[in-house]
């Protein structure tokens, strides 16, 4: 049985132009960069654009990734561009689409209706912060990224996430 390969073999074939290697990065980091779209767009259609453009500029710019630094970051900081572009381009804002969640059978149908409740009302008072607020907090607890790749992806420092972030958190508070 073959070893899997590791992230950085992936990535140092895939610059040779090795396709399978390269959609094997793009399996692997897809959802995330949708995600990270959406924050951005709030449109699902655009978000899914964005990140499938994302890929396509990640795989021509391979050349200049710079082999032993983290893959995520540098490829969410190319998604977040792409969906900024994207939003700019649109020129509109939309609600933020959620993806339904199916039905568990081990929760009380009650217990269901008020998950849903306070996942609306959170992402209702989410949808009321400034983009950067929004920003800063979709990327720390939804997408669940470090400090350090959630600078990355939004092009500032490690401590301007750390303020940013607790500033968000209390806009937020203020806004349930």
């Amino acid at each position: 049985m073959a070893r899997a390969l590791t992230e950085s073999e992936l990535i140092a074939l895939a610059s040779e132009g090795d396709g399978d290697a390269y959609a094997s990065l793009v399996r692997a980091h897809q959802d995330i960069a949708f995600r990270t779209a959406m924050l951005i767009t709030l449109n699902a259609a655009d978000a899914e654009e964005a990140a499938q453009d994302a890929f396509i500029k990640a795989w021509r710019a391979l050349p200049r990734f710079r082999a032993g630094e983290p893959w995520r970051p540098w490829l969410l900081t190319i998604v977040a561009n792409e969906a900024r572009n994207r939003r700019r381009s649109a020129g509109r804002r939309t609600a933020l689409e959620l993806r339904a969640e199916p039905p568990r059978e081990d929760v009380s149908a009650e217990a269901t209706v008020l998950a849903t409740e306070s996942r609306a009302a959170l992402l209702g008072a989410l949808g009321r912060l400034r983009e950067d607020d929004r920003l800063v907090l979709g990327c720390r607890f939804l997408l669940e990224l470090s400090e350090a790749e959630t600078a990355a992806a939004l092009g500032v420092r490690k401590g301007t996430v750390k303020s940013r972030t607790s500033r968000a958190l209390e806009r937020l508070k203020v806004e349930l």
